[in-house]
């Protein structure tokens, strides 16, 4: 899996900022929420267009990128 899978860059959709697929949902709303204290049923609540499976794949994608194993 890949990120281009979960997310789009388009200059044509909102001006290039990243979005989940299929939506004219920015990623970083996603972030903001969950920063906020909100949970994730909140934040699927109030953008529908985004399935759980795509905003958990994301979150999961995120976690790999930014964090890195460490040795025992």
């Amino acid at each position: 899996m890949n990120s281009t899978d979960l997310i789009t860059i388009d200059p044509d959709i909102l001006g290039g900022t990243p979005v989940f697929k299929g939506t004219r949902v920015p990623v970083r709303t996603l972030f903001d929420y969950l920063e906020g204290n909100y949970a994730l049923d909140e934040f699927l609540e109030c953008f529908p267009s985004v399935t759980r499976d795509l905003a958990c794949r994301v979150l999961e994608r995120s976690e790999s990128v930014l964090i890195i194993p460490t040795s025992a």
